[in-house]
């Protein structure tokens, strides 16, 4: 017979489409450390398929526009630190695309943000990314370089998209349907993957500066106004990468 820790094994070892044959196999094993490991493999299933239930209702508005061709989700990420560019994503997912837990990048951890970009920037059918640095911001304030953010995004993508699928905005400037929809990073697949590219990658970005400018703690607080970085601007003043129009509602930095 074998022992429990062997079949343990079995269970954390087998792929999700693996576990219904396996919990039959030991349905019968009426050791409770068996029984044990069977619910467990269970409630796996029952998780995976909950997921799936979310990611087909998330998948609303592209099946609605699906008929028009290349559907594109659009999200940016860093309106509100004081430090570093706002990025924008635009993401054209494939129309069978399978990509579970997708969500607003806030609602998930770093590491599964890691493992989602990966897996979108894999199968997306086209990702473009859009940058606009904190001279830009404080020269056109911030709306107006979130919207010159998403149009770069919009303009890297081939093949060019159809409809937009855009977080709660309307980009002006920009000739294809557009449907805003409020929260629509957690309301759409394309703009959840959109979110997820465009955080990844300014995460990234602040940690390299967080290697120039240690001070100020960029790696962990990502330019946003955390009570350490406040404290180096006020001793430090500001880096090049600060937004000057930012910094008089939080600190007097010595140079104005």
């Amino acid at each position: 017979m074998e022992k429990i820790g062997e079949i343990r094994d079995k269970f954390a070892a087998s792929a999700p489409e693996e576990l219904e044959a396996l919990i039959g196999q030991y349905r019968l094993d009426e050791r409770s450390g068996v029984q044990a490991e069977c619910k467990k493999a269970q409630r796996r299933l029952d998780a995976l398929e909950a997921e799936k239930r979310r990611t087909w209702q998330m998948k609303r508005f592209e099946r609605e526009y699906e008929s028009l061709g290349y559907i594109c989700g659009i999200d940016e990420v860093g309106r509100g630190p004081l430090a570093g560019p706002v990025v924008a994503g635009a993401v054209i997912l494939p129309k069978d695309c399978q990509i579970l837990y997708l969500n607003d990048s806030k609602q998930l951890s770093a590491k599964k943000r890691e493992e989602l970009y990966d897996v979108i920037m894999k199968e997306a059918v086209s990702v473009g990314l859009g940058f606009v640095d904190p001279k830009r911001i404080d020269e056109i304030n911030i709306l107006q370089a979130t919207y010159e953010a998403m149009r770069e995004a919009i303009g890297k993508l081939v093949p060019t998209p159809d409809v937009l699928l855009n977080d709660a905005v309307t980009i002006p400037g920009i000739s294809i349907r557009q449907v805003p929809i409020i929260k629509g990073d957690a309301q759409s697949v394309s703009i959840a993957a959109a979110s997820i590219v465009a955080k990844v990658t300014r995460d990234r970005l602040m940690e390299e500066y967080d290697a120039l400018y240690p001070e100020y703690g960029f790696a962990a607080n990502k330019g946003y106004g955390a009570a350490a970085h406040l404290e180096a601007l006020r001793k430090f003043g500001p880096t090049p990468i600060h937004r000057r129009s930012f910094l008089s509602r939080v600190v007097r930095t010595g140079d104005e």
